[in-house]
């Protein structure tokens, strides 16, 4: 880290302080003595999406939050439960490292919270977001969204312990 006083490259960190989304250092010059504060930021690269038309744009984290919302629109959902689920499908995608993903992962994963969220809103977003062409489709959207509510979930584990 070169000194804005002197131009020096050796500087010795004094303190370290967490702001947040960065990290605040405040140094001092090895040969002049004098002090500086520096930040340390984590670079993003941008996560690109694939479009069906394979046109590429930046993720956008409103466009994210106005569909949820949308879908979740007239709904007892708290908008805190909304941005919870933005937050998390935000995070699965930061954690999968990719530079580009295709739209319609990110809308798989927008109907796996859905899903767990709200059926209403699930129906809702699903409807769109798969373009039912008629009634009978959506109708068995909402069997296999009904029979998923009812099937008992087991644990494999659970079962051969019991063995």
């Amino acid at each position: 880290m070169k000194c804005p006083y002197c131009g020096c490259g050796e500087s010795r960190v004094k303190d370290s302080r967490d702001i947040g989304d960065a990290i605040h250092r405040r140094r001092e010059c090895e040969h002049c003595k004098g002090r500086f504060s520096t930040y340390e930021r984590v670079e993003k690269v941008p996560l690109m999406v694939i479009k069906r038309d394979q046109r590429r744009e930046a993720f956008d984290r409103q466009k994210l939050y106005a569909g949820l919302r949308k879908a979740c629109e007239k709904r007892p959902l708290p908008a805190s439960e909304i941005e919870k689920a933005v937050e998390e499908i935000e995070q699965e995608l930061d954690r999968s490292g990719k530079q580009e993903v295709a739209s319609s992962v990110i809308g798989e994963l927008v109907m796996e919270h859905l899903q767990h969220l709200d059926k209403i809103a699930y129906i809702r977003f699903a409807s769109v977001y798969r373009s039912f062409t008629d009634v009978e489709t959506m109708f068995e959207e909402m069997q296999k969204l009904l029979y998923r509510d009812t099937t008992p979930q087991t644990d494999t584990q659970d079962q051969s312990r019991q063995k």
